[in-house]
């Protein structure tokens, strides 16, 4: 299965790209702009050219747990994605997991780069969306192992 995962954020979305048969998450990049029907639609256009049948959505939970505006957010885009997917003639699911740490991790994978600040921006959502779907992966292999 192919999978998208998508770090959503209020400027900039990271992407990346995997499956389950490899368990390799590879970030392939971001789109620029706010959490709109645009944005689904640049996303639906994405599961199209990788072959996806999953988007993954980075749920933003708070370290307690608990949900708030911004996964309120997350999970109105998520109806937006699912219409676009719908009118691309997509078949692929949407899902969510729970993205806690993952900007953290992506910073600490840039930490000792040697790459500008700006450098590091460019490439953070991206990275963001890789921890993303690493994770996702991780939760697929152990509900197999069960």
């Amino acid at each position: 299965m192919r999978i998208l995962a998508v770090d959503l954020g209020d400027k900039r979305t990271g992407l990346a790209v995997g499956d389950d048969a490899t368990g390799i998450a590879s970030p392939v990049g971001k789109l620029e702009g706010a959490p709109n029907e645009q944005l689904a639609k640049a996303i639906a256009r994405a599961v199209l050219e990788h072959e996806a049948t999953v988007v993954v959505l980075g749920l933003p939970v708070h370290m307690d747990g608990t949900e708030g505006q911004r996964t309120k957010i997350v999970r109105a885009f998520a109806e937006h994605l699912r219409a676009a997917l719908i009118a691309g003639a997509s078949p692929a699911a949407v899902d969510f997991f729970d993205e806690r740490l993952t900007s953290v991790e992506a910073d600490w994978q840039m930490a000792q780069t040697g790459l500008t600040h700006k450098q590091k921006k460019q490439r953070r959502d991206a990275l963001a969306a890789a921890a993303i779907l690493r994770g996702y992966l991780a939760q697929l292999r152990d509900r197999k192992d069960q």
